[in-house]
């Protein structure tokens, strides 16, 4: 058995490099598409990336979850319309930028966990999500706390979105566990 959700349920693709090369674009889109359901929040905005980026690191583990993740940025510095609201390198140098960078941080430690059997238990999934939660909000907070301040950078980018993300969270503790069950069928 593949440690991988992803490995598992496609076993016999789970080294091929097209495969891989496919999963990573996909994972790409699906980042894209989560950046534009938002509910605009000052100064960053609110969307569903982050159950998206951790559901990628629970799914395909560390190398392609971090493959994934620096796959989007680089589409996103290159101009393509991926992110939640701008283009270019300026966008990720900007307020949201160390969100974006503690993606692949987040994604990739929530991969490394599910790599090692986290992900398929309620509680296995809710401290590999915490783990990722924790690494994207202290990039992201702290990069926007040097951009506008400390008191702000607590009560805009991050406060507000924590009941937000406990939702996310336990979608993923109802949702990840589940699938490994019928996968293992």
């Amino acid at each position: 058995m593949n440690a991988t959700f992803a490995g598992n349920l496609w076993s016999g693709l789970a080294s091929n490099r097209l495969y891989q090369v496919l999963l990573v674009l996909g994972g790409t889109i699906l980042l894209a598409v989560s950046a534009k359901v938002q509910v605009p929040f000052w100064p960053v905005p609110m969307t569903m990336q982050t159950f998206v980026v951790l559901m990628i690191g629970a799914t395909l583990g560390a190398r392609l979850a971090g493959a994934t993740m620096l796959a989007y940025l680089v589409e996103g510095a290159a101009g393509l319309p991926v992110f939640a609201g701008g283009v270019g390198f300026g966008y990720i140098a900007g307020p949201t930028g160390g969100y974006l960078i503690g993606f692949v941080l987040g994604a990739t430690l929530v991969g490394w966990l599910a790599d090692r059997g986290f992900g398929r238990s309620i509680l296995t999934t809710l401290l590999a999500f915490l783990a990722g939660e924790i690494a994207i909000f202290v990039l992201g907070t702290g990069w926007l706390a040097t951009l506008i301040g400390l008191d702000k950078a607590l009560r805009g980018g991050l406060v507000p979105f924590l009941p937000g993300e406990a939702i996310k969270v336990a979608l993923a503790c109802a949702v990840l566990p589940i699938a490994w069950r019928l996968v293992r069928r």
